[in-house]
């Protein structure tokens, strides 16, 4: 009997043990369906540096590069270099809009000496993006001088948003970093005259500053700003625009002062009440990169906790002071479908092996000791049109492909179209010249290569043993 019990007591501990773990196993399952997170960031000060980086990931702790931890973004415009992007979703989801520092350190430009603008770009899909334009904001402040680190957020008080940045100016006496706002509808332009938004007590400057809108009912307060004031304070508010109340700082209860902290960002998990404020952190090795802190109660900053390095994962490339976006389903999808980690390869002449497909001011020819190699470089992406079809997406302008128009090639921005699209799309072959190789044959226009004459790039019907010499290519790195 006691045995039989013994075996009775084995069999019932292991069905619960199958139970419980099917119990476990489910939420987990169920979370890492839930869509990811998207962080838009810069890697530091360098002009490769000074671009725009994206990455994912599924549980907001773990990032992945994303486009071979290649830029995405970078700007043709102002300084030439753009840093601490903000990422905005606009009210009704049908625009983003990245906003950031225009400011190239290393390449004609210092913090003492910067620009007055922002950089903005557009995008209905979060994948296209518009050409950048500047956005005035320290001009807009007397006597101001750097704008940086934009954010905004919408206000349903005034249906719109508030932009809010940092800028140095001298009010009562006292030159220093203040936090101003101000409205706008379209980041266009600015429809209301800046006004100071965050003064510390006397000499005390501030640059960084960044808020989220907590959902109904979680907390006393429906928003939250960290601010890089030399203590870090954490504040809430129930007004963007109104009284905003100190609830503690992260140099009190992390030891994290201003000179260890910047560019904070706050990111609510999509699938639990954790919230993680990311910290682009200076290590005591001199790293710097963002960090994560989380916390249950983002109210009381006794909770915060500093994440170790083994609870978390950065990914290949410096992750500074960014923006992050929790995605829709939708919205993941294509980020990963747009931004594969792609290899960059060059085309390489058949009939003149020292040439190479490159792009010289927009203009597409093949040329010899091409200087920087990148304006020969493309992503052969998946076609923007077509299965089983590619397009040839620069290396050094992401978001620019070859697209022939009038039966000329030029390297163009991808306005999003349909004819965009077509145009930019081909079918990759069995070389006519050698079967070895590839050619590529127009998606639009059937029996039309590209094909080099003069060593301009055409597209071109192919009838002659020159022409298939012509329109042949090695794909190599």
């Amino acid at each position: 009997m006691t045995a039989l019990r013994a075996r009775l007591t084995v069999i019932l501990l292991a069905v619960c043990l199958l139970v419980t773990g099917q119990a476990l196993a489910a939420p987990q399952r169920a979370a890492a369906a839930d869509p990811g997170y998207l962080m838009v960031h810069f890697t530091g000060d360098s002009a490769t540096g000074q671009q725009l980086y994206v990455a994912h990931s599924a549980d907001g702790l773990h990032w992945n590069d994303l486009n071979g931890g290649q830029p995405v973004l970078n700007s043709k415009i102002g300084t030439k270099g753009v840093r601490d992007p903000a990422l905005v979703r606009s009210q009704d989801g049908s625009k983003y809009w990245i906003i950031a520092t225009d400011l190239c350190i290393n390449c004609g430009s210092t913090y003492a000496n910067g620009s007055p603008n922002f950089v903005v770009w557009e995008s209905t899909d979060l994948v296209t993006w518009s050409d950048p334009w500047l956005l005035p904001a320290a001009s807009l402040v007397p006597g101001g001088k750097n704008a940086w680190a934009p954010e905004a957020i919408w206000n349903p008080e005034t249906h719109d948003y508030v932009l809010y940045w940092a800028t140095n100016a001298t009010l009562n006496g006292i030159n220093k970093y203040r936090i101003y706002a101000a409205r706008t509808t379209d980041f266009h332009a600015l429809n209301t005259t800046p006004q100071v938004w965050i003064d510390p007590p006397g000499s005390t400057a501030v640059v960084d500053t960044q808020m989220t809108e907590v959902p109904a009912g979680t907390g006393p307060y429906r928003y939250l700003r960290a601010s890089g004031d030399g203590k870090n304070s954490i504040e809430g508010s129930n007004s963007i625009l109104g009284t905003w109340t100190n609830l503690g700082d992260l140099s009190t209860s992390l030891g994290l002062t201003g000179n260890v902290v910047e560019g904070p960002v706050w990111m609510k998990f999509q699938n639990s009440n954790q919230w993680a404020l990311y910290i682009d952190y200076n290590s005591p090795q001199g790293v710097r990169e963002y960090r994560p802190i989380l916390t249950n109660n983002p109210f009381d900053v006794s909770t915060y906790q500093l994440q170790p390095a083994a609870n978390y994962d950065m990914g290949g490339t410096a992750k500074r002071h960014g923006a992050i976006l929790p995605l829709t389903s939708a919205e993941e999808s294509r980020v990963l479908a747009r931004w594969p980690n792609t290899p960059a390869q060059r085309l390489q002449s058949y009939n003149y092996q020292d040439r190479y497909v490159r792009q010289s001011n927009f203009d597409v020819r093949i040329d010899p000791n091409v200087t920087p190699v990148q304006d020969s470089q493309f992503r052969l992406r998946p076609g923007l049109v077509g299965t089983g079809t590619v397009s040839f997406e620069s290396v050094n302008y992401p978001g620019y492909y070859l697209r022939h128009q009038n039966y000329d090639f030029q390297l163009v921005r991808n306005d999003g179209s349909a004819q965009f699209a077509a145009d930019a799309t081909f079918n990759k072959v069995a070389g006519l010249a050698d079967t070895t190789w590839s050619s590529f044959e127009s998606y639009n226009h059937r029996g039309y290569y590209i094909r080099h004459y003069a060593y301009q790039l055409r597209l071109d019907p192919i009838t002659t043993t020159l022409g298939r010499g012509d329109a042949t290519f090695r794909v190599t790195s």
